[in-house]
């Protein structure tokens, strides 16, 4: 008996084999859960290519977070297809190359909030998706890299990434009384497509593994798999806007 035997789960974010989405929707699969994909624009072939690889080949729906269209559409076709929704994993962000790098001050407030649309404010577009549809509660779990410090290169990202942490907070506390949770998993830097866009990666390859007191391996996503996972499923059943750290243990040691 698999932690998601019969829980309906819809993944954002699978792009290519080595998404830590496709590593989450491969092991809730694993685990007995029905999935849906989404992608987006150019990237939405991508997905549909990838989500061959996936036991069962999941449908592939479009959903672009910048679209007003687009939550409603696909809220329908999901109420169409299933009629419930127990779960949901956000792994969504995009950042213009302007606010990535050395140069903090670089990027002008056009390049920034299509940074903080894209991935800060769409949780709570996802949540239009899926909240109307989870009709005895359900987990959302979203995909985090830490922004309680500023790290190098990350930027306006980062600024991204704490507005996206605040938003899982009030979204915890908003959804709360309708038995929805809404949880982050703070991943430590894996080598993804995403990954290989910021400049200066390779600092953190070189330095997290030797800071990180269980180790850390950036070729291996399944350890944020299992946690998403277990927040997917009824294991956690009054955990919600916490952020689980799966890093080694990097984020709690001393420089």
């Amino acid at each position: 008996m698999g932690l998601l035997d019969g829980k309906r789960i819809l993944v954002t974010g699978v792009l290519t084999d080595a998404s830590l989405a496709f590593g989450i929707a491969s092991l809730a699969a694993v685990e007995g859960a029905e999935l849906v994909l989404t992608g987006a624009g150019r990237g939405l072939s991508l997905t549909e290519r990838t989500a061959r690889k996936l036991p069962g080949s999941p449908p592939v729906l479009p959903f672009d977070v910048t679209d007003p269209d687009h939550p409603a559409a696909l809220r329908d076709e999901l109420a169409d297809r299933w009629g419930s929704v127990d779960g949901a994993v956000h792994a969504i962000g995009f950042a213009p190359e302007v606010c990535l790098g050395d140069d903090f001050m670089a990027a002008g407030w056009d390049d920034v909030k299509v940074a903080l649309e894209i991935s800060a404010y769409s949780l709570k577009t996802l949540a239009e998706v899926v909240v109307p549809l989870m009709d005895d509660g359900g987990s959302i779990v979203g995909l985090d890299f830490d922004a309680t410090v500023a790290w190098p290169f990350y930027n306006w990202m980062g600024v991204a990434k704490a507005a996206f942490e605040s938003t899982a907070r009030y979204l915890a506390r908003s959804l709360g009384d309708e038995g929805i949770r809404v949880n982050l998993v703070a991943a430590g830097p894996v080598r993804t497509m995403a990954a290989r866009s910021i400049p200066g990666f390779e600092v953190f390859e070189d330095s997290w593994a030797a800071q990180a007191p269980l180790g850390w391996d950036v070729k291996d996503s399944s350890a944020v798999a299992k946690a998403a996972v277990a927040l997917l499923s009824d294991w956690f059943p009054l955990t919600t806007g916490e952020m689980i750290h799966v890093d080694g243990g990097y984020h709690a040691m001393g420089a």
